[in-house]
């Protein structure tokens, strides 16, 4: 199913429906401030379970889809000056930042995860989503099966592809094929894990 959500005008009642998904552990997918992405709901074993078969990966590299650096804090530790900082620089914007995990992390997903990554999109819809939902979004990015596009960017393309695994896709326009910008923040000088589209 596509559900077509214009960024500049966002219906209160299909981010509701939206939401409304994510709650009964349907994957979805939607548009960011680089790729279209898969996501889910954080604290749904189902969601996360869909979410490692879609990725095609025993340890994909799932990021925390977040609304503010406030909703973000909530699920990580240890946070200095100079990274929070560096979060309000760069935030919302085309970049995920791998921080030192909150306790309660490890425990969602089963494992000793002491890291976490996390992403502010600078794309209103993906916010609205995780602002209304309370809680960021589990999310992996969407890839293409042909090497060369990497990224599947038509909504109608993905929902061609995915319309049996997913619970719904959201047509936000056009999406990009330039992944965010990965930066490693848990060391004492950062380091540049994945060069993407934000500036580094």
């Amino acid at each position: 199913m596509i559900l077509k959500i214009h960024p500049s005008k966002i219906s209160e009642q299909k981010i509701n429906a939206v939401i409304d998904a994510l709650k009964k552990g349907g994957i979805i997918v939607f548009p960011t401030d680089t790729v279209y992405a898969f996501g889910g709901d954080l604290f749904s074993p189902k969601a996360i379970d869909r979410l490692i078969r879609l990725s095609g990966k025993k340890r994909p590299d799932f990021s925390f889809i977040c609304c503010d650096i406030s909703q973000a804090q909530d699920y990580t530790s240890g946070l200095d000056k100079a990274v929070f900082k560096e979060m309000k620089r760069l935030f919302p914007g085309p970049y995920t930042i791998i921080v030192n995990a909150a306790h309660h992390v490890a425990r969602l997903f089963q494992t000793n995860k002491k890291t976490v990554g996390i992403r502010i999109p600078d794309n209103p819809i993906a916010l609205a989503i995780a602002r209304t939902l309370g809680h960021p979004l589990i999310s992996t990015s969407l890839h293409n099966e042909d090497a060369i596009l990497d990224y599947i960017t038509d909504p109608r393309e993905i929902e061609n592809r995915f319309r049996s695994e997913v619970a719904l896709v959201i047509d936000g326009g056009p999406g990009g094929n330039l992944p965010s910008t990965v930066i490693d923040y848990t060391k004492a000088e950062p380091v540049l894990i994945r060069e993407g589209i934000g500036e580094w």
